[in-house]
Parts: structure tokens; C-alpha cells; sequence
């Protein structure tokens, strides 16, 4: 059933592979629950469960500190699963639609200035082999706004440096063309001598960002690339490449970018996702407002 529900996912709802994998997660370890000792209800398969039994697995769940985001997505998973189960006339009514979400506060994403951005490009050492390519993933990330995933899966095939655009493919394998700016297109440049004096795997031969076995890099190593580049930039906040995205976002929006504009650019399929980013230019768009509104003037 679980895989059957991931095929679902993929085909019908377009979900990435890494929020299939989370999704299907949350289901499997609703299924070991059922096998474990402490599930008290006597329940052990998944078509049978009632909303007592969902209730008494989140709660377990919960005991192990889960965020409320990661509680949120728990139960909307939960409902997912039930209601594909439902339409697949394999249970008569989803008891998970009795589940109800916690209450998520507003999310303020962490956003680095420009100096501080530019802190983190300067300390990187170009003296040593992945120097150029550290540096031009960063560019590449703050230039464009992309996910971690559309970074290290960008392909050489997908630049488009005359015309000043790159080609990115992002959630659902869906693709949109992203403006890159001058410094990034450097960088990358830079990168992609050096990048062909190392050994490249066949697979990955038109893979852009390569770890040094010549095989395209993981988003593990991403976070880890960032992270210590960060470190090494005294940068007093917990930085991830998402952190880039945020960023370039956020200071888009900072100097009068159009929120349509940015929703493209970002690949949101809503514009109240990229709302988020309004939140540290409230003041100026308030000055703004004032100074055009005639009873004020």
C-alpha cells in the first residue's frame, strides 16, 4: 500500500522525491507502531485504523520532541495516505480527516545581509582545488534564489549565460528560467576550467558541480560546504544553503522587486509562500504609502 500511495504521489500529485520520502516515512513508522508493543488498541493493520489509534501513535510521536512543523506534516501525511486508501476503495471513510493540525506560529526565515553575504564569498580560499567551485555554488545559490536540490542538479546543458538565464528544474520536475547575474556567471566560468583538468564520470559529464571523485555532489555535502564556509566567515547565525535563497528573496523584495516577479523566480505556486519576505521591508513600504497617500500629503 505504502508503495502504491508513493507511486500516487509521483504521478498524480507531482511531489518531489524528497517530500515522497518523507511523506512515505511517516507512514512506515505508523506501520511499525501498529507491530509495537506500544500500540494498545490491538490494531495491526493499516486498513483498520481508527482515529483512537492515530491519535495514540501522534502522541507517542510527539513525546520525541517534534517540531510543530514536523508534527504538521505527520498528520497531513496521515491524511494523505487515508484519503488515497479512500479513493482506492480500500477503506470506506479516512478516520485521518478527524485529525486536527497544531497551530503553526508565522515562520521568519533567517536572512543574511548583503556585507554579510559577501563576507562568506571573500572568505573562501581559492588556493586550494574546490576553492573556485565553493565560491561559484554560493554565487550561483544567492544569485538565484535555488532550492539545495536545483543547485547540485543543474547541468551544464541548462546554462544559458548570453542570454543571462539558467535553466532550473524544481519541485515536481518542473523547469523555469531564472535570471543569473554577472558575478555568478564569472565565477562559474572560472569553476568550469578547472573543473575540466579533474577526472569526470561519464554519467556525470554534463552534472555542473562535481565532489572530487568527478561524480555530481550530494545535498549532504551542500550543507557541509556552506556551513564551514560560514564558520570560517564568523557568521553568528545558523546558515544552510536555503539561507542563500531566503536572502536573495528578501533583499529582492528589500529593493521594490515585484512579488509576482520573485513567486516566478523562487518556482512558489503560491504567492502566499513568497509573502513571507515582505516582513523586513514593512517599514519602508509603510514610509512608502504614507508619503503617496493624499491625505497625508
Amino acid at each position: 500500500m505504502i508503495n502504491d500511495y508513493s507511486v500516487y504521489l509521483r504521478l498524480e500529485r507531482s511531489l518531489s522525491d524528497n517530500s515522497i520520502k518523507a511523506y512515505c516515512s511517516d507512514i512506515e513508522k505508523l506501520s511499525d507502531f501498529l507491530e509495537s508493543s506500544s500500540n494498545k488498541e490491538g490494531i495491526s493493520d493499516l486498513r483498520k485504523v481508527d482515529i483512537e489509534t492515530l491519535n495514540t501513535f501522534i502522541t507517542e510521536e510527539n513525546s520525541k520532541e517534534l517540531s510543530k512543523r514536523s508534527q504538521s506534516r505527520m498528520i497531513s501525511s496521515l491524511k494523505s495516505f487515508y484519503l488515497f486508501l479512500e479513493m482506492e476503495g480500500v477503506v470506506k471513510q479516512s478516520q485521518a480527516e478527524l485529525l486536527d493540525s497544531p497551530r503553526i506560529n508565522p515562520y521568519i526565515p533567517i536572512v543574511l545581509s548583503v556585507a554579510e553575504v559577501e563576507k562568506i564569498l571573500d572568505s573562501v580560499d581559492l588556493s586550494i582545488p574546490e576553492g573556485h567551485r565553493n565560491r561559484a555554488m554560493i554565487e550561483v545559490l544567492y544569485s538565484c534564489g535555488l532550492r539545495a536540490t536545483e543547485l547540485i542538479s543543474l547541468k551544464i546543458s541548462d546554462l544559458f549565460f548570453e542570454d543571462g538565464f539558467i535553466r532550473v528544474t524544481g519541485k515536481g520536475s518542473k523547469q523555469r528560467l531564472v535570471p543569473i547575474g554577472a558575478p555568478a556567471i564569472e565565477s562559474v566560468k572560472i569553476y568550469m576550467k578547472i573543473r575540466k583538468m579533474g577526472s569526470i564520470q561519464k554519467k556525470d559529464e554534463d552534472t555542473l558541480f562535481l565532489n572530487r571523485r568527478g561524480r555530481h555532489l550530494t545535498r549532504e555535502m551542500l550543507f557541509i560546504i556552506v556551513k564551514k564556509q560560514s564558520a570560517i566567515a564568523s557568521i553568528g547565525k545558523n546558515v544552510s544553503p536555503h539561507t542563500f535563497r531566503h536572502s536573495f528573496a528578501t533583499h529582492l523584495v528589500e529593493n521594490g522587486a515585484d512579488l509576482r516577479a520573485v513567486q516566478q523566480m523562487l518556482g512558489h505556486e503560491s504567492i502566499l509562500t513568497t509573502e513571507i519576505y515582505t516582513h523586513v521591508n514593512s517599514e519602508k513600504w509603510r514610509k512608502s504609502i504614507l508619503k503617496c497617500h493624499p491625505r497625508v500629503k
